[in-house]
């Protein structure tokens, strides 16, 4: 189903009214560290409000959708901006749409980010430095403590930034042939001295525990006990500078710029992390399969194969999204606004069954709440914010899925 085919017509019914099943945070985190949890593995928005209840009305009594207001312009060749409003039984929603086709000439999607991997910023300012016309806010982030995004980055020129061995791996990707993707990306970091050392997060908010975390010039500033929720025993940290371990020690620093490449080991990962001795050589690769050109990760894949894989839809969100149209090769880029008497927001459900709607084969579910953020350049115009951002104002975020265009002529 095309976008075009879509949008002037009237919209299709919500998913059933089900209650949505709780997310579990990562395995290994012990019974009654839930605030650790709700930090390493946020449902809906990095933060963390809780959201508005949607009326639990029965599919057979919600009635038609009906769409109106349908507002479009071209961003640049190949890249469309649309905004309209929907409204059904349970209220209504303002939704906005970035339709765009990788295969135009000039037109790339990419990763954008700050410099550092800790810092953060308004998708305004990220989308600047690399002159995007369009783009939205993208990975879930570990927001009042490190900054860091929750997964894996990509970007085009600047290669790897952080990912993490399992847990938060679920991707919007381009692939080696530059085809956009929706699925899993694995990372894998391996020490040439002693493979066998459980190397599972670089630059990531936080080690997993019994782990080794792997932190570079990129990360930025030292966290400290931050990046192992606060646990002061059983950690240690190495140094590595020029290929050659410097130091080793039991206390992690704060606030110092990570020169050369810094380990960090909780549990089981610090007494590995023992073996290394100041002068040992150390020489760490990093593996990613697939191997895309361009990746960013979100929370939950919403559809698969046209298949739709959420059923929670009993809380509203603004929410951002990312799909795939596999008929027409475009990527399919969507906010929902929220939390406002304009628009009530979106369920996982009516998410996933917006994205079909819209033709997405594919999509994957990126940072909501007050992150929710899209620009997009007018005709003659600069890029600016299109939606509105339900805190009022453009949250600093972690990074963003951009969109550039450069004349091919």
């Amino acid at each position: 189903m095309s976008v075009r085919r879509f949008l002037p017509a009237a919209g299709v019914v919500c998913a059933l009214a089900l209650t949505a099943p709780a997310l579990a945070g990562p395995g290994d985190l012990r019974a009654g560290h839930a605030a650790a949890a709700d930090r390493h593995h946020p449902g809906a928005s990095s933060g963390r409000d809780p959201g508005t209840g949607a009326l639990p009305i029965p599919q057979a009594l919600r009635g038609p959708t009906t769409t109106s207001g349908t507002v479009s312009w071209p961003v640049a060749p190949g890249v469309t901006y649309t905004r309209w409003e929907r409204n059904d039984a349970r209220g209504p929603v303002r939704v906005h749409l970035l339709s765009v086709n990788p295969a135009e000439p000039g037109v790339q999607l990419d990763y954008a980010g700050p410099a550092r991997v800790r810092r953060t910023a308004r998708v305004v300012d990220l989308l600047a430095r690399d002159a995007a016309v369009a783009g939205v806010n993208g990975d879930f982030y570990d927001i009042g403590h490190t900054g860091a995004p929750l997964g894996l980055g990509r970007d085009r020129q600047r290669g790897l930034l952080h990912g993490r061995q399992s847990g938060w791996n679920a991707a919007f990707y381009l692939d080696a042939a530059g085809v956009p993707q929706i699925g899993e990306i694995t990372l894998t970091t391996r020490m040439a001295q002693h493979p066998r050392l459980p190397i599972t997060n670089l630059n990531s908010p936080f080690v997993r525990p019994g782990g080794i975390g792997v932190y570079t010039r990129r990360w930025g500033r030292a966290a400290g006990y931050e990046v192992t929720d606060g646990r002061r025993t059983h950690v240690r940290a190495v140094q590595v500078r020029g290929g050659v371990v410097r130091s080793t020690s039991t206390t992690l620093t704060h606030g110092r710029p990570v020169r050369g490449t810094l380990l960090v080991g909780r549990g089981e990962g610090a007494r590995q992390l023992r073996r290394l001795q100041p002068g040992d050589p150390v020489t760490l690769t990093h593996a990613l399969d697939p191997d895309p050109q361009v990746a960013i990760t979100g929370s939950t894949i919403l559809v698969d194969e046209g298949v739709i894989q959420v059923t929670a839809d009993r809380v509203q969100h603004p929410r951002t999204a990312v799909g795939i149209d596999r008929d027409t090769g475009e990527v399919l880029i969507v906010v929902v606004d929220g939390r406002s008497k304009a628009s009530r927001g979106a369920t996982l459900a009516e998410l996933a069954d917006l994205m079909i709607d819209l033709g997405a084969d594919e999509a994957l579910n990126l940072d909501g709440g007050g992150s929710s953020t899209m620009v997009a350049t007018k005709p003659g115009g600069s890029p600016a914010v299109r939606n509105h951002p339900s805190d009022g104002f453009q949250r600093s975020v972690a990074n963003a899925l951009e969109v550039t265009w450069t004349d091919p002529s």
